[in-house]
């Protein structure tokens, strides 16, 4: 015993047995913290790659849903064909207070100088941000050709993130696409599917009294098919969802003063 504790701590360590506690609760311990540093390094290495195909991703699901995007083309090329500008929901106006470029519409919803709380939420976001990032397309004589919203609500698992496309009118939808959802494969993944985001292109989101007609359901409303998208098969629930959140964003609380501003020619 007395050789044994004259070797000292890292001695006494070495010569225990493999199958003694202390020996396999420091290699338990070394290795978790070696794998959390090399984890760490990696993801802040990462972040850097990550922010830029999420900022790929963002303008690639805009050029699809404007239906500029060729397969092999330059994206951030094509994309600059695009005018961002942050809408302030509040006045229908452009503001400079931020940098369209860097903006982050969601994160702002989380900041209560910049958002409010939902009273009437039927899109399920909890808090709305007063801004929205938005772009304008326009022609080559400066004219204004498309306008892209971003959109979000709540489906049946997940929130759906997405993009409408709607013309120069303020009232032609031109397409809809989500880039982030979990919704059931099969079911209301369905939101996917080039026939079904078909359907929505030359719908219109009012009719000729001003109303808020845009509706998804398995009936034609009686305000007729030009207001009309088919529900999914099976997908009650998030065909519901994506109509509520259309209808949100489309109306008062959302984008429909703007969208009323492009019909008065204002842009």
């Amino acid at each position: 015993m007395a050789d044994t504790q004259s070797k000292g701590l890292i001695g006494r360590f070495l010569a225990a047995s493999p199958d003694s506690v202390g020996k396999t609760v420091f290699i338990a311990v070394t290795v978790c913290l070696v794998a959390s540093m090399i984890v760490s390094t990696a993801a802040v290495s990462l972040r850097p790659v990550q922010e830029t195909n999420k900022k790929r991703d963002k303008q690639l699901n805009v050029l699809q849903v404007a239906g500029l995007y060729e397969p092999g083309q330059n994206v951030a090329e094509a994309f600059a064909a695009f005018e961002p500008q942050v809408l302030d929901l509040e006045t229908s106006t452009f503001t400079g207070q931020f940098d369209a470029a860097t903006f982050d519409g969601l994160a702002a919803a989380q900041d209560p100088e910049l958002s409010r709380e939902l009273e009437n939420d039927p899109a399920g976001i909890g808090r709305q941000s007063r801004y929205k990032t938005v772009y304008l397309l326009r022609e080559e004589n400066g004219d204004l050709d498309k306008v892209i919203l971003p959109i979000h609500g709540y489906g049946l698992w997940s929130t759906l993130y997405g993009f409408i496309a709607v013309e120069e009118n303020g009232n032609d939808i031109f397409g809809l696409q989500f880039y982030q959802h979990g919704e059931t494969p099969g079911l209301g993944a369905e939101v996917d599917n080039p026939r079904w985001k078909a359907l929505w292109h030359g719908k219109k989101l009012r009719d000729e009294d001003g109303d808020l007609e845009i509706t998804v359901s398995k009936t034609v409303p009686a305000a007729g098919r030009e207001h009309y998208i088919d529900a999914l098969a099976g997908a009650t629930l998030t065909s519901a969802g994506v109509d509520n959140l259309v209808r949100f964003w489309m109306g008062e609380e959302g984008y429909g003063p703007f969208l009323k501003s492009l019909q008065a020619g204002e842009f």
